[in-house]
């Protein structure tokens, strides 16, 4: 029996629309905003994603990956900055869902993805709750990614940012698995711009290295969804 080779690259994980995907939970934080560009694109909308927060386990890594991918980034109109710290790195997602206001903007929307440590979401409560109160762009969006370590595998106290977040007004999606970390994801995108409040994903650290092999269509990111920063 002849077993037909399909054609594979290491980027896949990345570039594939349909069929099996392999990747880890970080990874398919990369790959988010790549998925949520191809669907606007779909749309007939051209977007861009600006990417800032502060490095920091369990989300760490993240910057890495993101550096690593520029070329990647770039055919996506992916923007990735490195924040100083965590409140500044929010400040700049703040001011991307103002692109728009101006004269003759670049873009139909920007979208932004903010990602520290619950440390970081206590001391970013005033950023959040001022985008929050402001909303985000026609066709923009937010995502907040607070990396939570409830076990004090690497930090001095055990975290949990729904508290933090509830306080702000931002309403909280909690993927269980690598699947959801997408399809969530998608979602959060979907509800920011539904209305004009923010999203936040909030993220435990037994996630992180985990691998799993989602399932993509072309049919996901258009899944109709709810009315999320």
């Amino acid at each position: 029996m002849t077993i037909a080779k399909r054609d594979f690259t290491l980027d896949a994980k990345y570039r594939q629309e349909e069929g099996l995907i392999f990747l880890s939970g970080i990874q398919a934080l990369v790959r988010l905003p790549l998925d949520q560009h191809r669907a606007d694109t779909r749309r007939g909308l051209r977007t861009a994603t600006l990417i800032c927060g502060y490095r920091g386990s369990p989300l760490g890594g993240y910057d890495t990956l993101l550096e690593r991918n520029t070329a990647l980034r770039r055919e996506h109109d992916v923007v990735f900055v490195s924040g100083v710290n965590e409140d500044l790195g929010a400040t700049a997602i703040f001011g991307s869902q103002q692109a728009n206001m101006y004269p003759k903007p670049k873009y139909d929307g920007v979208l932004g993805i903010w990602y520290g440590k619950a440390p970081g979401v206590d001391r970013t409560g005033d950023i959040f709750k001022h985008a929050q109160f402001m909303g985000v762009g026609r066709h923009g969006g937010v995502l907040a990614l607070a990396g939570d370590d409830p076990t004090c595998k690497s930090s001095t106290l055990p975290s949990s940012s729904e508290v933090a977040l509830y306080d702000a007004y931002m309403p909280v999606l909690f993927p269980g698995n690598v699947q959801e970390i997408l399809d969530l994801g998608l979602h959060g995108f979907a509800r920011s711009r539904a209305s004009p409040a923010s999203g936040s994903a909030s993220r435990s650290s037994p996630m992180s290295p985990t691998r799993s092999a989602p399932r993509r269509s072309r049919r996901t990111a258009w899944r109709r969804c709810a009315p999320t920063w």
